[in-house]
Parts: structure tokens; sequence; C-alpha cells
């Protein structure tokens, strides 16, 4: 228990159709982005009340739902949103490749940083255009963003946009104002417009905030399509809820259109009101849900560190996703993973699937009871000391 909430209860996923549990059932599934636990009961509730009316027609986006998200942005977040700049979408990947359509043509390029987020690659491909990566550096175990590198990229004549995660899936890292206001620049400098994926934002660590790119600089608001949500922070994906953020008019009517064309705008009966309630009431449970999951963070990072020293958890100040670094071993990530799927019993994620930055990282969810994170642990110690004496 943490105050109010229950984060310790086992919450069986199996047979829900979950894709995180459809594994064998040996194994324990600490892979894909979502979380063990029930979403906040305030939002739950809301969602039983919509239940019970029992009509589910066709549902506009009412105005109280801009004001939830601009309220929430200005407490938590110190963006003061034009509420009219903010348009409904039924996910943020659905929103990044209507992007990625609108905003380009066939061979362009768009530019991400990498080790990042793996459905960028498709949304990029799948639409015609060209993967531009500029790897993130990273030395003593830190990331930083290489600008020579992004500004030789951004300055191509065939490079339109760019997709920025902040904070950073996989790595974990929280951009820092100077960082982003640099972005901006160039990218203003270039004429490359930034959609800035921000579904991670609320889960960082406590007493930690992140920064809203659009709110860094007049240069990150006149370029950039922020794509915000509260599906990752109170475990809603599954509902299809979404909104990006266009502070400037004309990127703001272009990327409606996408949406509209893209038939993504139009929300289901549970979307707008879990969306309401997560922003109006659910600050209290986001707030317990951090402290457990860095808990869970700190717990693994400590435990790997005290049990095979040379592999580290990478620091992060961001999501519930650890970021490995498995350079120490022989081998790359891939056959790392496998090795822990079929010997330990632990589904995590290869980071190579991040790129070629990621070759030799795993990624790890602890959005779990501290039971589970425990016993991925114990698996992940297990197995990566298995792999050693066998390869």
């Amino acid at each position: 228990m943490n105050g109010k909430y229950d984060f310790d209860t086992l919450i069986d996923r199996r047979g829900t159709d979950a894709v995180k549990w459809d594994v064998p059932e040996d194994r324990l599934p600490m892979w894909i982005a979502d979380m063990d636990f029930q979403t906040a009961p305030e939002i739950r509730e809301a969602m039983a009340e919509r239940l019970a009316h029992g009509v589910f027609g066709y549902g506009n986006v009412p105005k109280r739902w801009n004001e939830a998200y601009r309220k929430w942005w200005q407490e938590r977040h110190g963006l003061t949103m034009d509420e009219n700049a903010l348009v409904f979408c039924t996910g943020v990947i659905p929103a990044i490749s209507s992007a990625v359509r609108k905003f380009t043509t066939p061979n362009e390029n768009v530019l991400i940083e990498t080790p990042v987020y793996n459905t960028f690659y498709n949304s990029i491909i799948n639409n015609g255009c060209r993967v531009l990566e500029s790897p993130l550096r990273y030395e003593n175990g830190c990331y930083s963003m290489d600008y020579e590198d992004l500004e030789s990229k951004l300055s191509d004549p065939q490079t339109t946009l760019m997709i920025l995660c902040n904070p950073q899936n996989p790595v974990g890292k929280i951009w820092s104002r100077e960082e982003l206001a640099k972005v901006g620049e160039l990218a203003k400098k270039h004429h490359v417009i930034v959609i800035s994926d921000e579904i991670h934002c609320d889960i960082t660590a406590p007493g930690k905030g992140y920064v809203p790119f659009a709110s860094v600089s007049d240069a990150c608001r006149e370029v950039s399509i922020t794509c915000i949500a509260p599906t990752k922070t109170f475990n809603l994906a599954g509902l299809q809820t979404a909104a990006v953020y266009a502070p400037d008019p004309v990127l703001r009517h272009k990327i409606w259109r996408a949406l509209n064309t893209d038939e993504v705008a139009e929300p289901n009966s549970f979307a707008v009101p879990a969306a309401i309630a997560a922003f109006e009431r659910g600050g209290d449970w986001l707030d317990a849900m951090r402290e457990y999951v860095f808990e869970n963070r700190k717990y693994v990072a400590e435990t790997l560190a005290a049990a095979v020293p040379d592999v580290f958890v990478v620091p992060g100040e961001a999501t519930y996703l650890l970021w490995i670094d498995v350079n120490a071993l022989p081998g790359d990530s891939s056959a790392i993973a496998a090795f822990l799927r079929e010997k330990a019993g632990l589904e995590v994620t290869e980071g190579v699937i991040y790129g070629a930055a990621g070759a030799h990282h795993l990624r790890m969810n602890v959005a779990c009871p501290r039971s589970l994170c425990e016993e991925g642990t114990k698996r992940l110690i297990e197995g990566l000391r298995k792999y050693r004496e066998t390869v």
C-alpha cells in the first residue's frame, strides 16, 4: 500500500488479451510499456458512471476536456496553453504518423535522436520517408545531444521533420531548458518542424519535473507540435485518448486537417471522461505511483549493482523503464534478451530495436507490484550470471 492507494496487490492479467502478458506461463513479462497497476480509482469511477448511462453513440469533445489539459499543464508543468490550440486524437503514434504524412513528401528525411522508441521508425518508413539518425552521445553512463551532428543533419534540405522524445524513451533522460532551446533554435534556422512526443512527461522522479518543449522559447513554440496524453501516466493506453498542442495557428490547422483526414480525431465513449477524470482528480494517485515506481527503480539498480557490478542501470529521472548497460557482456542485446527469455523466464526488450546505438542495452519495465519487481530482478541476475558462464 502507498497511502490510500494499493500498488502491491497482484492483478492477474493473463486471459485478458493483454499484449504484455501474452507470453508462456513460465515467463515474467517486463517489456512493453504499460503498468501492472489498476488505474486510479477516480478514473474508474468516472468510467463506471459513463458505462451506467448505457448509450454509446457519437460524441463531441467538450470544452471541459480542453480545460482539464490546460489546467494540468499549467499547474504541473508551468506551460500556459491556449486551450483552443489543443486537438483531440486517438493516440500519440497515430498523431505522429499523421504528421509524417502531412508535413513531408516521400523520400524526405525525418530525423530522430537514437536510441529512441522503436515505433518512430515505423511511422517514418511506413509513410515513405527516410529515417535520419542523430545518435546521442553516451559517455560514462550519461546521454547528451550531439549538436554538431544534429545541425549537420537538420541543415540537409531533404530533412523536413524531426521527432523529439521528451522525456527520452528508452534512456530516461529529462532534457533541460537549455538543451531544448538549442533544438528549437536549430530547427527554426533550418526550417524543420519538430514533433515533440511528451507522453512520458508525468512519470518523473518525485520532486523532479520535465520541461515542455513549447514552453522554452519563441522558436520552440513556432516550430512545434506537441503530442500529450494521460495514457502512459494513468495506464489508459487501451482507451485511445490523447491530444496534440500546436501554438502556431498554421501548423495547428495543418495537423487538425491531418488528424481528421486520417479519421483519428473522434473519441470513443470513454476516451474523454477518462482523460478529464485523470487530469481533474488523478494527481494524488500519480504522486503515489511515482514514489512507488521510483523505489522499484532504485531497488533494481542497487540489487543489480551489488550482484553483477559491471552491468548497471543507466541513471534516469523519467519513465518506469530501466535502461540497462550490458556492454561488459559478450554478444549484443538480442542474444542476451533471447537468453533471458529462454533460460531465466524473463521478458525484457533488446535495446537494438531502438537503433544501433542501443545494441548493448536492455530495457526493463518496473511499473509493477514490488513482489514482481523483486522476482524479475532475481531472474535478471541469475540469467546474466548463467549467460556469462555459458557464453
